[in-house]
């Protein structure tokens, strides 16, 4: 069953760029995971701090390596975050 994540998210005060420079650096890595549809980062015309991920997986399972991936390499992006995302999960 594919996974979709939407992730909304504000950047912290002063990190904007940081945000968006870490996302491009990490989105084309991601995309090469096996079983990533989808992973990119869409930042907001009206709200410029205001960023979207969205995620499609193929199934749960690689998802979950996924995240796995992300924290043996030590991706922590909370610093450029102003408080937690927001995520929203939906199936097909």
């Amino acid at each position: 069953m594919t996974v979709r994540l939407i992730i909304g998210m504000e950047a912290a005060v002063g990190k904007r760029e940081e945000l968006a420079a870490a996302f491009a650096s990490l989105c084309p890595s991601v995309q090469e995971e096996p079983g990533c549809q989808q992973y990119e980062l869409y930042q907001s015309t009206e709200r410029p701090d205001h960023f979207v991920l969205l995620e499609r997986w193929s199934d749960q399972d690689a998802l979950t390596v996924h995240g796995q991936r992300l924290r043996e390499r030590g991706v922590d992006l909370a610093s450029l975050r102003a408080g937690p995302s927001e995520v929203e999960r939906y199936t097909e």
